[in-house]
C-alpha cells in the first residue's frame, strides 16, 4: 500500500506544469478542501492507467465466482465452486477465516449485510438457494435456508442503508423479497416476455441480474434472457396478490437489438446518478441514461414499447459468450466502466468517452467478476482460476496499452460475428423438436404415474438443450418461442 499513498506525477517534457500540479498546488494553499482534492485525484486517469497486480488472494479449490468489499473496505468476502466462503484481509493477502456456506452447488454470489458488523452474510448459487451465514463472536458459524428458486441464483440485491432487507433474482424468473427480521421470503412476481406481436402470450424470463438503483432504493432493475433490462418501483409490486406484479415503469434496450432472439442481459449495475449499465451476452455493453419520465407507468404489461426505447453509450472490445459475466463502475463519482472478458483480459473505458485507457491480464482463461474498493482506487477481481486478485495503482511508470491491443479487440469481434451469423438447419430444428416432444410426453407420463422411470440418456438429451420439464411443450407450440432453441 505504500506504493498507493506515495503515488507520484507523472512529468512530462512540455513547459506547462504536470497534469493535477494545479490541484496540489491549491490543496497546499487551502484553497480547496482534502476531500475534494482526494476524489478527483482517485478519478485521474493517471492513477487509472498505473493499475497493477498487487497480490492474489490464494485458498479456493475452485473458481471463484463472487467478490465484495465490506463497507469499510478493510476486509474481502469471496464464493467458490467449492461452496466455501472466505473472508480476507486483502492488503495483507492473508485469510481470516472460511466456512462451508451450506449450498450442494456452485457458489454465485456472496453479499455482506451492512450494519451488522459484517457477521451477517447472504449467499446464492446453482442449486436454487438463498442463505444466510450467521458468524459468532467464538468463531461458529450457523448457515440457514432462507428461500429457494428453480434453477440458479447468480445475483442477490441488499437494500442499501438497511440491514435487513434483500432481494434474489432466479432462472426461474421470480423475484424474491427477503426480510432477515422474520426470515422470510416473498415472490413478488414472475418476470415475463410477449413471444413475438402476440401480447398476449408470454414466456418467462430466466433472470441474471438485479441492481437496486442507490439513488432511489425504491427502483430495481433486472435482467435475463431477452433482450430487455427492466425497471420496477417495489411501491407498485402487488404484494401477495394473485394479480400480475410484472409491471415494469421503464425498459432499456439497444434499438438494433428490439426483437433478437439471440441475445441475453449478463450483469446490469448502477451508478451514483442512476445511470444504468448493461452488458449483453456476446455483444456490447451499453450505459443509458437515466430517464426522466421512468415514474410514470407503461401501457402494457412488459412497456416493451419503441417510446421507451433508448439511446445509449456503447463500450467495445471485449467478448462476454463463455459465462454469465458482471460488469462495473469504477471510481468516485463512477467516472469508468470495466469488464471481464473471454479473453482473460480487464477492460477499463473511460465512461464519457467510451476511450479504453486500461487493458490488464486478469486470468488465464476468463475473467467474470469485478468489484471496486468503496473508497480508494483499489479493485477486486476473480475467474477461472483459483484466486482473487487485488489491483492497485502501482510505481511510477505508466505503461501503455499492449501492443497487441487492437488484435486482442479484433479477435473479440469476430467471434461475437461468427457466433452471430450460426443458422439452424431444417435438420437441426427438427432434431430439437422431436427432443422436446419427447421430453414433453415423458413429463406427462410421470405426472400421471409417479413410479415410471426415464431413461438417464432422455434426461441428458434434454437438459443440454436447455430444457427442463416445467419449460417444456408440445412440437406445435415449439415454433412460437424461439427462446426455447437456444444452441450455440
Amino acid at each position: 500500500m505504500e506504493n498507493l499513498h506515495n503515488h507520484r506525477g507523472i512529468t512530462n517534457s512540455n513547459s506547462c506544469p504536470p497534469h493535477g500540479f494545479t490541484d496540489i498546488f491549491r490543496r497546499e494553499l487551502g484553497l480547496s478542501h482534502p476531500n475534494s482534492f482526494a476524489r478527483r485525484f482517485s478519478a485521474s486517469e493517471v492513477l487509472v492507467k498505473s493499475l497493477d497486480l498487487y497480490g492474489k488472494l490464494d485458498g479456493h479449490e475452485g473458481c471463484v465466482n463472487a467478490v465484495e468489499f465490506n463497507s469499510t473496505g478493510d476486509l474481502l468476502v469471496s464464493g467458490s465452486d467449492d461452496r466455501q466462503v472466505m473472508f480476507w484481509n486483502w492488503a495483507s493477502k492473508t485469510r481470516l477465516f472460511a466456512y462451508p456456506s451450506g449450498h450442494t452447488d456452485n457458489i454465485f454470489q456472496t453479499k455482506i449485510i451492512p450494519f451488522t458488523d459484517d457477521c451477517r452474510i447472504v449467499t446464492s448459487a446453482g442449486d436454487g438457494q438463498v442463505r444466510l451465514g450467521l458468524l459468532w463472536e467464538d468463531g461458529r458459524v450457523d448457515t440457514t435456508m432462507l428461500g429457494k428458486h428453480h434453477g440458479c441464483v447468480y445475483k442477490l440485491a441488499v437494500e442499501p442503508g438497511s440491514a435487513h432487507i434483500f432481494y434474489s433474482s432466479g432462472e426461474d424468473g421470480f423475484i424474491q423479497h427477503f426480510d432477515l427480521r422474520s426470515n422470510s421470503a416473498t415472490k413478488l412476481f414472475c418476470c415475463s416476455s410477449s413471444i413475438g406481436n402476440n401480447k398476449q402470450t408470454l414466456s418467462k424470463v430466466g433472470l441474471n441480474s438485479i441492481v437496486i438503483d442507490p439513488r432511489n432504493p425504491y427502483y430495481f432493475a433486472i435482467g435475463g434472457s431477452d433482450e430487455y433490462a427492466r425497471v420496477y418501483d417495489i411501491r407498485k409490486c402487488q404484494w401477495g396478490s394473485a394479480r400480475n406484479s410484472d409491471r415494469p415503469v421503464n425498459t432499456f434496450c439497444p434499438c438494433h437489438l428490439i426483437g433478437s432472439n439471440n441475445v441475453h442481459i449478463t450483469g446490469l449495475a448502477y451508478s451514483s446518478f442512476s445511470e444504468l449499465l448493461v452488458s449483453y451476452n456476446d455483444e456490447l455493453i451499453y450505459l443509458f441514461e437515466k430517464n426522466v419520465h421512468s415514474d410514470s407507468s407503461p401501457s402494457s404489461a412488459t412497456s416493451e414499447d419503441p417510446k421507451n426505447i433508448h439511446e445509449a453509450q456503447v463500450y467495445s472490445g471485449h467478448r462476454n459468450a463463455q459465462t454469465i459475466k458482471g460488469v462495473n463502475f469504477f471510481g468516485p463519482n463512477d467516472e469508468y466502466i470495466m469488464s471481464g472478458s473471454d479473453c482473460g483480459h480487464i477492460f477499463i473505458w473511460k465512461k464519457k468517452e467510451a476511450k479504453l485507457v486500461r487493458l490488464m491480464v486478469g486470468d488465464q482463461h476468463v475473467v467474470n467478476q469485478l468489484e471496486a474498493h468503496p473508497h480508494i482506487p483499489i479493485l477486486a477481481t476473480c475467474g477461472i482460476e483459483k484466486n482473487v486478485k487485488i489491483w492497485a495503482p502501482l510505481g511510477n511508470d505508466i505503461p501503455p496499452l499492449p501492443a497487441n491491443v487492437k488484435e486482442i479487440m479484433e479477435t473479440n469481434r469476430q467471434g461475437r460475428e461468427d457466433r452471430s451469423r450460426v443458422t439452424l438447419t431444417p435438420d437441426v430444428i427438427m432434431h430439437v423438436l422431436r427432443l422436446q416432444r419427447r421430453q414433453t410426453l415423458a413429463y406427462i407420463e410421470r405426472r400421471h404415474n409417479r413410479a415410471d422411470i426415464v431413461s438417464d440418456e432422455e434426461d441428458a438429451e434434454g437438459y443440454l438443450l436447455g430444457f427442463s420439464d416445467g419449460d417444456a411443450s408440445s412440437e406445435e407450440d415449439s415454433p412460437g418461442n424461439s427462446r426455447d432453441c437456444n444452441i450455440s
